[in-house]
């Protein structure tokens, strides 16, 4: 093979790209992703989550995994339905990190 070949220049810079691009961006993004999911379906009552848009609450109402929706109580008898897919993070009650009470 020779190495002046402009289709072997290109391969030796396409390949690696796409194996860095790999391990660091979508690798760990789908894990996480995964993960999120894997924490979402097993939702109770009394865990913390976090909507795509920021607001923090606490899990009332966590039915079935197969239905969309939960309940949230968000402040002092505030309760919302939140559909499960705008979830953008799950703190188990046992992680007081996020609890001022």
């Amino acid at each position: 093979m020779n190495t002046s070949d402009p289709m072997f220049q290109t391969l030796t810079l396409a390949l690696p790209m796409i194996a860095i691009f790999y391990f660091l961006l979508w690798r760990p993004q789908s894990q996480r992703q995964k993960e999120l999911r894997n924490q979402i379906e097993g939702l109770r009552r009394g865990d913390m989550v976090v909507t795509s848009g920021g607001i923090l609450g606490k899990v009332v109402k966590a039915a079935a995994p197969e239905d969309t929706e939960i309940l949230v109580e968000i402040a002092d008898n505030v309760q919302v339905r939140v559909v499960k897919t705008t979830l953008s993070g799950v703190r188990p009650k046992s992680d007081k990190s996020g609890d001022k009470e």
